[in-house]
């Protein structure tokens, strides 16, 4: 009985673990920056469950962002 125990407590931080990196890895940034001026357009900042992306915007870019060209 202890041995299922401990393999459920163990499944279920591991899931848990994963659950938290997905959540990380998913938390960022997209800045749009226009075809013609090649000047920042919007900045869309996507918060996780347990992470904020940040109050970023035009003139406080963060430092790593997905570069989304628009018109």
């Amino acid at each position: 009985m202890k041995q299922v125990i401990k393999q459920a407590v163990i499944c279920v931080v591991g899931v848990a673990a994963a659950f938290v990196a997905l959540d990380y890895a998913m938390t960022g940034s997209d800045v749009k920056v226009s075809y013609s001026t090649n000047e920042c357009v919007s900045v869309e900042n996507f918060d996780g469950m347990f992470f904020k992306a940040g109050d970023y915007s035009c003139e406080n870019m963060p430092e790593k962002f997905n570069h989304i060209w628009v018109k």
